[in-house]
């Protein structure tokens, strides 16, 4: 099988302990932590002045979460994009390459990154070497390395960070933590997780059958006209070179490509696999397998499943947990043993099943719980994702998905797909940060940068 996207990672960058690694990883399990003073907003009842790294698409939609402060800056290699973001915010000054922005870093507070996949990692780098707050878009990363690397930096910089994950801040996610956590169900050791999208490497017919968007088997042999007024050179960014084609560009075409994305696995993943994350207190696995049809070396699969083994986590018992996409499916789902819904979450405890989507939850078996009464609140509500940064930036506080949170979300997620590309079932050792049964694995823990290209 041919890897030519990714290097080893030889643990570069990784100078942890392992008693160090332990110490940082309880600190981390608190997701709530004051920041210095020097670092909070000038004037907490000020605005703060924002800098946009990538303005469409997704772009769009995070800057107009963050509109209510001073967009001063605006970054897009797409100039049609670039042109409409700056109708809408004609003060800021606009770019082409982000890291031109940080030429004036005395001109912004906060950095919002909303880039493709593989170019999260630089731009949030060079915000946290700035001392930025940053806000990026999900996943955090493109690969294993770039997740630890930029956990680490978060923490030295000490700014309010938060990665992209929109429903974290939704009701239905807060309260299944609490029912999870007051012991609704009981002591949690198994739980499922399922979307039902089916966009990647798959037969044509299973891509009519997914009403799949872009339909490829191969990397494309020609080149399709560059659209006027795109940077092809900087989309790609640190990716390595290939010629412009269709099937790359616009979003989100680049996320099944290995070189630019991660899948259904990092994306839908960032989401779904949240809240279990969230609920059980999940950090790094003890072992990781992945199954699914024979790996492509350029394109992300369609379905696919992974097994995750995580161990006791202070009073909480080991858990296993399993994620499937597309065509795949709980075996409880499969024989109708619970609701048919097309994506949702199964906590499986010693004394019932909670099954969630991103907006609802039922306690089941529902005739148990008829008299249930539920917990109090005690996570805090927030009028938005967005709102949680903004108001963390100005008070000095870090928010519940900063990068500390994410970045362990992060790594696991892409494990998933690592454990799935060399069709072996991973003994994952966190602190070498290396399947210590896998040496095949580590060209895919650490995606090799283009020329020109570094993670400062």
């Amino acid at each position: 099988m041919r890897h030519s996207s990714c290097q080893p990672a030889q643990n570069a960058g990784n100078r942890l302990s392992r008693r160090r690694f332990v110490k940082l990883a309880a600190a981390g399990a608190s997701s709530l932590v004051a920041l210095p003073g020097f670092l909070r907003a000038q004037n907490p009842n000020g605005k703060l002045n924002i800098a946009i790294i990538a303005a469409g698409g997704r772009g769009a939609g995070n800057t107009g979460g963050v509109r209510s402060e001073n967009i001063v800056a605006l970054c897009d290699v797409y100039e049609p994009r670039l042109k409409q973001a700056a109708e809408k915010y004609p003060q800021a000054k606009c770019f082409k390459d982000f890291r031109k922005i940080f030429d004036r870093p005395d001109d912004f507070d906060a950095v919002v990154v909303s880039t493709c996949e593989h170019s999260h990692a630089i731009a949030t780098m060079m915000a946290l070497k700035a001392k930025k707050h940053v806000y990026c878009e999900k996943p955090l990363t493109h690969d294993v390395w770039e997740a630890r690397q930029i956990r680490l930096a978060a923490a030295e910089a000490g700014v309010t960070t938060q990665m992209g994950i929109q429903i974290h801040a939704g009701e239905n996610y807060r309260r299944v933590v609490e029912l999870i956590q007051t012991g609704a169900i009981g002591a949690v050791s198994e739980v499922h997780v399922w979307v039902s999208r089916a966009w990647g490497w798959q037969s044509k017919e299973a891509a009519e059958r997914n009403r799949d968007i872009v339909y490829a088997t191969e990397r494309p042999t020609g080149s399709t006209p560059i659209p006027e007024g795109l940077d092809w050179d900087l989309w790609l960014g640190p990716a390595p070179y290939r010629p412009f084609h269709e099937v790359y560009f616009p979003g989100p075409k680049w996320y099944r490509w290995w070189d630019f994305g991660n899948g259904t696995m990092s994306d839908l993943g960032s989401h779904f696999n949240d809240l279990p994350f969230w609920a059980l207190k999940l950090q790094y696995p003890l072992t990781v397998e992945g199954s699914g049809p024979p790996p492509h070396p350029e394109i992300a699969p369609a379905s696919m499943k992974a097994v995750y083994e995580y161990g006791p986590r202070g009073d909480l018992p080991p858990v296993r947990m399993t994620w499937y996409q597309g065509e795949e499916k709980p075996e409880i789902w499969t024989a109708k043993g619970i609701p048919q819904w097309g994506s949702g979450h199964l906590f499986i405890g010693d004394k019932g099943m909670l099954l969630s989507d991103y907006g609802k939850y039922v306690l089941l078996p529902e005739a148990q719980y008829a008299d249930f009464q539920p917990p109090e609140p005690f996570l805090p509500r927030v009028a938005s994702h967005h709102a949680e940064w903004l108001e963390a930036c100005k008070n000095g506080t870090q928010t519940s998905a900063n990068f500390e949170y994410s970045g362990w979300l992060t790594e696991a997620n892409h494990l998933g797909n690592v454990a799935y590309r060399v069709d072996k079932k991973l003994q994952w050792d966190p602190v070498a940060m290396r399947a210590t049964n896998a040496p095949e694995a580590d060209p895919l823990l650490r995606c090799p940068y283009r020329e020109g290209w570094k993670l400062v």
